[in-house]
């Protein structure tokens, strides 16, 4: 599969990198058999053309004191872009949102958030969330187990 301007050496190193950052521009260029300065020339390139957006390690959650997660469904009172862009806002400040949704459906914003544990979830909920204007309903949904969690994009 070709995507946009991506031969198939690139999507190669997008495929590499998703399933390990860590990989060296001489590793890469030993498992696609280039050389290292075309494996770094193209790197720059997807970082540039906005394909790779960042580089990041992923930590395990439960080692970290992470333990619960939430799926929070938000509804809120109004819907006008001000509104909508003023909840995105405020509420990606928060530390324990980790990843924020604006959906078509019943909720207008599903947020995954990571906390200690039910108590710091109750906190979060009451002190912050809470506290932000124009929310009419929060329900929010926790995990009991995460048999798939994997963050690489088919490609």
């Amino acid at each position: 599969m070709i995507l946009g301007d991506l031969d198939k050496i690139d999507i190669e190193i997008l495929r590499l990198l998703q399933d390990d950052a860590s990989l060296t521009n001489k590793e890469i260029s030993s498992k696609l058999h280039k050389s290292i300065a075309t494996i770094h020339e193209r790197i720059r390139k997807l970082k540039e053309q906005g394909y790779i957006k960042r580089i990041v390690a992923i930590l395990d959650r439960k080692k970290i004191n992470r333990n619960l997660i939430a799926f929070s469904h938000v509804l809120l009172k109004e819907h006008t872009a001000a509104t909508l862009i003023a909840f995105e806002t405020e509420v990606s400040k928060f530390n324990e949102v980790m990843e924020c949704f604006q959906m078509t459906g019943a909720h207008d914003f599903i947020l995954r958030i990571a906390t200690r544990d039910m108590e710091e979830y109750h906190e979060f909920l009451r002190n912050k969330l809470a506290t932000l204007p124009n929310i009419t309903t929060v329900q929010s949904y926790f995990v009991l187990s995460e048999p798939k969690s994997h963050t690489a994009y088919p490609i």
